[in-house]
């Protein structure tokens, strides 16, 4: 396997990994419908990508896949978003962006990084190391509340 590479995302590539989010986000067909009757559901907001908080994935200098991660009010981190081209699926590059969040989550004192997972991405999830905590109501349906401790 290539090496993937981590990186911070910069705020002139906010507009690639929106298009790269609809990719993504489209081809699972649990979500296709709702998100094409309301597209405002895929932004990335700038804020994020300013404070450090996005992180883009490459393999051979191609944009593969991006994550962010945000500050929780009880001292841990939250991956706000992990979105990964579908041609590269199952390649090595979500469970890279998860690491690397991990770490920097890690680095800024937090002991666990919490997701509100898609339930069609438990399997990848839980491979990741993250655990079931319960479900949530979303916008479009359920979320799966997981987290992944992060020893020091």
């Amino acid at each position: 396997m290539r090496h993937v590479n981590v990186r911070p995302a910069s705020v002139s590539e906010q507009g690639v990994l929106e298009v790269l989010q609809w990719r993504a986000s489209l081809d699972n067909p649990g979500d296709r419908e709702a998100l094409l009757a309301h597209p405002d559901a895929i932004a990335l907001p700038v804020q994020q990508i300013e404070a450090g908080g996005v992180f883009v994935a490459e393999l051979s200098g191609s944009v593969m896949g991006f994550a962010a991660i945000l500050p929780r009010d009880d001292g841990n981190a939250e991956l706000d978003a992990l979105f990964v081209e579908p041609a590269a699926w199952r390649q090595g590059i979500g469970r890279a962006l998860v690491e690397h969040c991990c770490a920097v989550a890690r680095v800024t004192g937090a002991a666990s990084l919490h997701v509100v997972g898609n339930p069609h991405a438990e399997g990848f999830y839980r491979a990741c190391g993250f655990a079931l905590l319960g479900t949530t109501p979303m916008r479009f349906g359920i979320g799966l509340l997981m987290m992944r401790d992060l020893p020091s």
